[in-house]
């Protein structure tokens, strides 16, 4: 049962990470749609802060699974956040 609850927790961290990417591309994007904005940032070298700003959501979950007393969902969040902080970092320098 605790895997379960750590794997939805993992689940719920890499969605809200996407869904933040894509309200910063939205709201800070140069271009005419969504793909507009993610070539623009990517040939700016800008992608990877998009992303960092795009996980700030995990903040929301973790808090709010902790409020809940859903510390194995929290610690999900958690590991999901390093997932998107390992992956920023591998782009980043590559």
């Amino acid at each position: 049962m605790k895997n379960k609850n750590i794997i939805i927790g993992i689940i719920v961290g890499l969605v809200c990470s996407i869904v933040g990417l894509i309200l910063v591309l939205l709201f800070f994007g140069k271009g005419n749609s969504l793909n507009d904005s993610l070539d623009i940032a990517i040939n700016q070298g800008v992608f990877t802060k998009l992303m960092s700003m795009g996980a700030i959501l995990n903040l929301a979950a973790f808090f709010l699974f902790i409020k809940q007393n859903q510390d194995s969902k929290a610690q999900g969040v958690l590991i999901a956040t390093v997932i998107v902080a390992i992956a920023t970092l591998i782009i980043r320098f590559i």
